[in-house]
């Protein structure tokens, strides 16, 4: 559990990928992009970013900024949205326990291959 700004934070990532599994994990990433995209543009825009944060991920108290300012640090081709890949990379690096395993897996990986 962390703590930011006086926010709690549990990681629930982990225990999902143990539950659900490597591929039925990836299905709920996906499923919560579906909730969050832009329908007719296919991406997550700032605007529907804005409209589904309060009802879907309870951000309601967010400003325009730090929106705009969690779009920019997920958005890695800088085109001012979020394909379904971003914002997978994006769930990833929210999850320190994630990112040890993914950086654990690709390390396995690697050392397979050479």
């Amino acid at each position: 559990m962390a703590s930011k700004n006086g926010v709690v934070f549990e990681d629930f990532f982990p225990s999902m990928v143990e539950k659900l599994g490597a591929e039925g994990f990836m299905d709920e990433l996906c499923n919560g992009f579906r909730l969050l995209v832009d329908e007719d543009k296919g991406v997550i825009t700032f605007e529907s970013l804005k409209r589904n944060s309060a009802t879907v991920l309870g951000l309601q108290d967010m400003s325009d900024d730090e929106l705009k300012c969690m779009l920019r640090e997920a958005d890695l081709d800088g085109d001012g949205s979020l394909n379904r890949m971003e914002f997978c990379v994006l769930m990833f690096r929210l999850s320190p326990d994630l990112m040890k395993g993914s950086r654990r897996w690709l390390e396995e990986v690697v050392m397979n291959e050479f």
